[in-house]
């Protein structure tokens, strides 16, 4: 998978910018607030139509406009493909090969990506909703069936949640309502669930094996899923939905009175351990990142099991956070194999002798020079 162009047009602090023949390396230089993030969370957004730094898609759209236009041209296995993504107060629409596309689920997977910035460390030692949220975003690029039950599942949730809030007392109304909102939101969350963790089993497999090939064989790395009822490695959908079922009812009487759900895959985690030692309580920074830095390769290799070409692999700030001997591993995982862009604020942050051929693009005050 290679991007080979992208067009912007009132996007962030970008008025109008075309960029063409992209390398397979590329560098975004310049000093921070220059619109260098910019650039990667477009290609962010014409994958997953959302932003990794917010929610609003109103702040992707320039200063006192409209709507937002990106596009860019991507060489897939099978042929190239153009996508158009336009962002307005109206909604998204997304086109392919100038196609619009009836639904976002069927928009997202014609580009694949995967990002690594700073943040990414939360991951590891962030709250619960951020390991939900890592979860979700890459589980959807590679099922769109995926997107549509978390939908559906977090409309049911605010339903469900709205309800409880109110003051029924829990007589019979409340009840039998209760039970309506109890079928729906175990009908979609056991297929959250399911996947989840079907996912979280081909990513601790790779995950495993890089993590022991950056510590060299010291580390052994192992992904645990944390689901709020049941048990870990349960898959059967069967199961999931009597044991959810169950869990409901059980949390009945404190779910009224707090006014809010409390199981379900809104409610789940994921752990992740070193040598049999949680790592986000009693790891280092340096396992911490090294932890990261396994997760997000590991992600690499299981797109490419699960679609069958490379993602566009984009590393925001990140080579700088890393030492020279994590910035190698990772720099020679994805050389010549994945098109990668990279910000840094200098050429002296990141080990550039390790590069081959690489693209340098200038970013200073929304303006990009070659």
């Amino acid at each position: 998978m290679f991007v080979k162009n992208l067009s912007l047009q009132h996007f962030r602090n970008y008025d109008e910018l075309t960029l063409d023949s992209f390398g397979s390396v590329n560098l975004m230089i310049g000093r921070n607030a220059q619109g260098k993030t910019n650039l990667l969370e477009a290609i962010f957004v014409l994958a997953l139509t959302k932003s990794h730094r917010t929610s609003k898609d109103k702040e992707l759209i320039g200063f006192q406009q409209n709507a937002a236009q990106l596009a860019a041209e991507v060489d897939k296995k099978y042929g190239a493909v153009n996508l158009e993504l336009r962002l307005s107060s109206q909604g998204k629409k997304a086109k392919i090969n100038g196609l619009e596309q009836r639904k976002l689920s069927d928009f997202i997977g014609a580009l694949n990506v995967v990002m690594f910035a700073p943040e990414d460390l939360e991951i590891v030692k962030g709250t619960p909703g951020i390991r939900r949220r890592f979860l979700d975003m890459e589980i959807g690029q590679v099922t769109p069936s995926y997107l549509y039950h978390l939908q559906q599942y977090q409309k049911v949730l605010i339903q469900r949640n709205n309800m409880l809030k109110q003051s029924w007392g829990g007589g019979s109304d409340m009840t039998t309502m209760l039970e309506i909102w109890n079928e729906q939101l175990a009908e979609h969350g056991v297929k959250i669930i399911k996947k989840r963790k079907q996912f979280i089993r081909k990513l601790q497999k790779w995950a495993s094996d890089i993590h022991q090939g950056i510590t060299n064989g010291t580390e052994r790395l192992e992904l645990i899923y944390l689901p709020s009822f049941g048990e870990a490695e349960e898959e059967d959908e069967a199961v999931l939905l009597r044991q959810f079922m169950i869990k409901l009812s059980q949390m009945k009487d404190q779910e009224i009175r707090r006014g809010m759900t409390l199981a379900g895959p809104h409610r789940d985690d994921l752990a992740f351990y070193i040598n049999g030692k949680e790592a986000q309580v009693y790891g280092s920074q340096g396992q911490q990142r090294t932890t990261a830095l396994s997760l997000k390769l590991a992600e690499i290799e299981l797109i490419h099991e699960e679609i069958g070409e490379y993602p566009v692999l984009l590393l925001d700030d990140v080579l700088s956070e890393l030492d020279p001997y994590r910035q190698t591993q990772l720099i020679e995982t994805f050389q010549s194999k994945v098109q990668t862009f990279i910000t840094a604020t200098g050429i002296e942050t990141i080990n550039a002798g390790k590069l081959k051929d690489a693209s340098i693009y200038h970013v200073q005050e929304g303006q990009v020079n070659s």
